[in-house]
């Protein structure tokens, strides 16, 4: 599970703020910038106010709200007891990469935006930093992270790009118009659908390759098997749709997991990894989706 995640469900609560840099909560953190840190803990009980310290300003790139920065972070309970170590991203050789926007609670929102790409942040993540409909009974030990900013996400692709494979999915026809413009998808068909999952890449890009636990972004349209009939399309909304991929449908996770960022792949999915025997709004029950998808980004 991504180290992150300590913090998700903090949300953003604009009553907790961050301490100025040198901030009040007497947590000491040493060793260089690049390696896992040493942190000591004050005696007594746990801050109950979160905050942020600034330890290394950095000297790269400054880092901006909307970013999508890379970090090494180390993560603790502080109890006021054992402290413990919860993971650091320095242990299993994963840096994650955190979006700086308005799901992340205030003092990392603000934190981050102090920091470049080679510095060191603080933050401590008490009760005060979680909206009050998500408090949870009893609370959540305080939470200390210690941030390495690695660098920057680059920005989401506009489209697929790459080499078209000439791969197909018989009785399925995805047109490329090349660019930035949408692919056609045609599913009108007399063809039986398949059983089970199958994907084929319309365009092979040159990205990491998608793991199961990352948000992507894509832009898609989908259709029903045999109908030609379309049910949604990020392409018409004008904007790519944004995701957790462990929060989607099966045939997304298992379909998209392993394809490299950039490129185009058209899905079959089964009504057994789709909706099943529940009808959606634009999605009789037992259908077999057809989804063309262009993957743009994943952090």
């Amino acid at each position: 599970m991504p180290l992150i995640l300590f913090a998700a469900g903090c949300g953003s609560d604009d009553g907790a703020t961050g301490a100025a840099s040198g901030g009040s909560s007497g947590v000491k953190v040493t060793g260089n910038v690049g390696a896992k840190p040493t942190v000591t803990f004050p005696s007594g009980s746990p801050a109950t106010k979160s905050s942020y310290e600034v330890i290394q300003p950095g000297t790269g790139t400054q880092v901006k709200s909307g970013d999508k920065v890379i970090v090494n972070l180390t993560v603790y309970d502080w109890d006021g007891k054992t402290n413990a170590a919860q993971g650091s991203s320095y242990d299993n050789k994963a840096p994650e990469t955190i979006a700086v926007n308005a799901q992340l609670p205030q003092v990392l929102q603000e934190g981050f935006t102090k920091v470049k790409h080679g510095g060191r942040l603080l933050a401590v993540l008490a009760n005060d930093s979680v909206a009050p409909q998500q408090q949870t009974s009893p609370a959540e030990p305080t939470k200390v992270f210690v941030f390495d900013v690695v660098g920057t996400q680059p920005p989401a692709l506009k489209a697929a790009t790459g080499k078209e494979t000439g791969q197909s999915i018989k009785g399925v026809k995805v047109d490329n118009p090349g660019g930035e413009k949408a692919p056609t998808l045609t599913t009108k068909t007399g063809e039986k659908p398949p059983g089970d999952l199958v994907v084929k890449t319309v365009i092979e890009g040159t990205g990491a390759k998608v793991q199961p636990s990352q948000t992507l972004t894509v832009h898609y349209t989908g259709k029903i098997w045999g109908t030609d009939k379309k049910f949604d399309s990020s392409w018409e909304r004008g904007e790519p749709a944004e995701f957790p991929l462990g929060q989607v449908i099966q045939g997304w996770q298992q379909g998209l997991a392993g394809v490299p960022v950039g490129s185009r792949v058209v899905m079959s999915i089964p009504p057994k990894l789709g909706y099943g025997d529940q009808a959606q709004q634009n999605i009789p029950a037992g259908s077999t989706l057809v989804f063309v998808v262009d993957v743009l980004a994943a952090y």
